[in-house]
């Protein structure tokens, strides 16, 4: 178990190697995240209370419009109302979700959130959210939406900064207040990822129920390297749990 208020360099360590196995026996990327946010949910705790620290944890990448599931594609296309979207259109994908509320613990319950569209850059500008994971990940907008194959091998190297909102209530960067943070007194906003060979950028978000200090945050910097390459060995091949990428 981790204190995540008292989160140290011996627990970041534990968490990442813990992590980094998570691909062992896996049949696909959605499999070893599902493994991953439900250790996060189950581990990571209050000690006030020994329940789960986070209210929430989901693992989100991007992944191209034509290769998503049909299910998806349909999601994806709910949130446009009618607009059009490329086959290459990156969309931000719910992999896995662990959380308090039965509806939580299954993609298939989530409503919004499935599949994004991010069609461009004006609807990433108006996604608050997104667009701070991004920037605070030290992204440009345009390589998520486009990464160049020149640039994919040297983000692939990079250790990431965090996406950290200290405090979640009144914040402009978590735009669902009313119907999410405050219901659910969600305390602090942590998300760490990376991009992966694909180009496709991934991200394990943790919305936690008490108030996570910088120092904490940091650390998990460090465990999204381990996670990377756990996660790196279905980047190109089986995504989905229930069969092969649509090509």
């Amino acid at each position: 178990m981790y204190d995540l208020s008292r989160f140290t360099q011996d627990d970041m360590y534990d968490c990442a190697i813990a992590l980094r196995g998570m691909d062992l026996g896996a049949s696909s990327m959605e499999e070893v995240a599902n493994r991953m946010v439900r250790h996060l949910y189950h581990y990571l705790i209050d000690p006030k209370t020994g329940k789960p620290a986070c209210a929430l944890v989901r693992f989100f990448k991007t992944h191209p419009y034509g290769e998503l599931t049909q299910d998806l594609q349909e999601a994806a296309r709910a949130i446009l109302k009618g607009r059009p979207v490329s086959l290459k259109t990156k969309c931000l994908t719910l992999l896995a979700t662990a959380g308090d509320k039965p509806q939580w613990n299954t993609r298939y319950g989530s409503t919004g959130h499935q599949a994004i569209p991010l069609v461009d850059l004006d609807f990433i500008y108006r996604a608050p959210m997104i667009l701070q994971l991004i920037q605070q990940f030290g992204l440009e907008v345009n390589t998520v939406l486009e990464p160049a194959t020149s640039l994919i091998m040297d983000l692939e190297r990079t250790t990431f900064n965090v996406f950290y909102v200290p405090d979640a209530l009144g914040s402009d960067h978590i735009p669902a207040q009313v119907e999410f943070v405050i219901p659910h007194r969600i305390g602090s906003v942590l998300g760490f990822g990376g991009m992966l060979p694909s180009g496709n950028l991934f991200a394990i978000i943790l919305f936690t129920k008490t108030l996570v200090p910088q120092e904490t945050a940091d650390l998990f910097k460090w465990v999204s390297a381990y996670v990377r390459i756990a996660v790196s060995t279905f980047d190109r091949e089986l995504v989905f749990a229930q069969g092969q990428l649509v090509r």
